[in-house]
């Protein structure tokens, strides 16, 4: 083993033992280190489980997502209701609109070199068409969950740049 190899292990533990202590759950499931890392950046609170809401303003639930590379925010996994009155329920009240806020971020590395704040209520009317869409479509996929993303140009448009 190379010195640089031994130097990443121990940074490996030193963050897993930093993340038990400050008790903001596993950084290396999913994309929790970022989640992590950009509510420490931008002021918020991380929330201390894998479900539900990601961090905190104050004491209102908040939507982190992150990418590298364009800027633009996936949401997938989206489990799908028999009707589409019940899916769009769902979307408004248990998976997007549940959250005031979504703080979309572009990363380069481990920077983050843009943050934008949208409200629930523009990312709705962003993604329920996109999503609306999708429901209706005949094409059969291996991976039935509903999946929609936002735009960079969106994000840009409709969001507050915060950082």
């Amino acid at each position: 083993m190379t010195s640089l190899q031994q130097k990443w292990l121990d940074a490996f533990n030193q963050l897993q033992e930093l993340s038990n202590q400050l008790e903001v759950g596993d950084p290396f499931n999913y994309n929790r280190g970022r989640e992590i890392h950009t509510a420490f950046t931008l002021g918020l609170t991380i929330s201390d489980t894998l479900a539900g809401a990601d961090a905190y303003l104050g004491d209102q639930p908040v939507e982190l997502k992150s990418t590298i590379g364009a800027l633009k925010a996936t949401y997938n996994g989206v489990s799908v209701h028999p009707t589409w009155g019940e899916q769009e329920r769902y979307l408004v009240e248990d998976k997007i609109g549940k959250y005031p806020y979504h703080y979309i971020t572009r990363y380069e590395g481990s920077e983050l070199v843009e943050a934008y704040r949208l409200t629930s209520n523009d990312v709705l009317s962003l993604l329920l068409p996109k999503f609306k869409k999708q429901y209706h479509t005949k094409r059969v996929v291996k991976d039935p969950r509903g999946s929609a993303q936002l735009t960079g140009n969106e994000i840009k448009t409709y969001g507050e740049r915060i950082k």
